[in-house]
């Protein structure tokens, strides 16, 4: 069952790269890659690990620098833009880390209100509480406002970073591996929250994962990075519709049912 398709605006791109290229002294990890992300998109960015997705995520967010190539996000250059105008555009970004780094002293509802406060300086307390409130339930997690994150399992903590995200209302969403050290039911869960994230927030999305399970489940879109460059592209079906030997130990290798 792979993903229902809603209304993706293939005119109009929220991130474009082309020719990008990045090494590590002698090591080429991205080679020349092109890549497109459209307005309401689920794009999967698929690979093994180490093969330069999160460095992928880090050049869009201008966390890393590209050696070539062009790097567009909602209309900017990231290459070369001034700090101020990066901070900008980053607000405009959430992002989804693996660990999703709550604060362990903070309840949810402060380590909700940690990047309103810091980044929204004028908000007055009904304000803040209703968009608290409206992303614990948009993640389903109304009940663990007070509750501090020590107390939560780790599929919940994943969502509460993911509302954490979410409160600044981006148009992209970028996750990194969220499915990774979940169980097969958290991990369904997740998927179905980053689609239903889609839904309710209109966000475009990447979701970088080795996951083919959570690949299929949320990817409008699937793009596989293979020796530093993205060999195949398309809806999940198409991707492993190959002989490519590398693309088929990879599905090999994920699913054994």
């Amino acid at each position: 069952m792979g993903k229902q398709h809603h209304a993706i605006d293939y005119n109009e791109k929220v991130i474009s790269i082309k020719g990008l290229t990045k090494s590590f002294g002698s090591y080429h990890v991205l080679r020349g890659i092109d890549l497109d992300l459209f307005k309401n998109e689920n794009l999967v960015v698929l690979g093994r690990s180490g093969t330069g997705k999160s460095v992928l995520i880090k050049i869009i967010s201008g966390l890393l620098r590209a050696d070539v190539g062009q790097v567009s996000v909602l209309g900017n250059e990231v290459v070369g833009i001034s700090t101020r105008d990066l901070q900008e555009l980053r607000r405009r970004i959430g992002f989804s880390f693996q660990n999703s780094a709550l604060y362990d002293s903070m309840t949810v509802r402060k380590n909700l209100e940690f990047p309103l406060v810091r980044n929204q300086k004028n908000l007055k307390r009904k304000e803040i509480d209703s968009m608290v409130e409206r992303v614990l339930e948009a993640v389903g997690l109304k009940q663990t406002i007070n509750q501090m994150p020590a107390e939560l399992s780790g599929g919940q903590r994943k969502r509460i970073g993911i509302a954490r995200t979410l409160i600044l209302r981006p148009e992209i969403m970028l996750y990194d591996e969220p499915t990774a050290g979940l169980d097969p039911i958290t991990s369904m869960e997740i998927n179905n929250l980053i689609n239903s994230v889609q839904e309710r927030f209109n966000t475009s999305s990447i979701i970088i994962t080795h996951d083919l399970t959570c690949a299929k489940a949320v990817g409008d879109r699937v793009a596989m990075l293979l020796d530093g460059q993205f060999q195949r592209q398309g809806a999940f079906e198409e991707v492993f519709d190959t002989d490519d030997v590398r693309v088929k130990q990879f599905y090999d290798y994920n699913f054994t049912d």
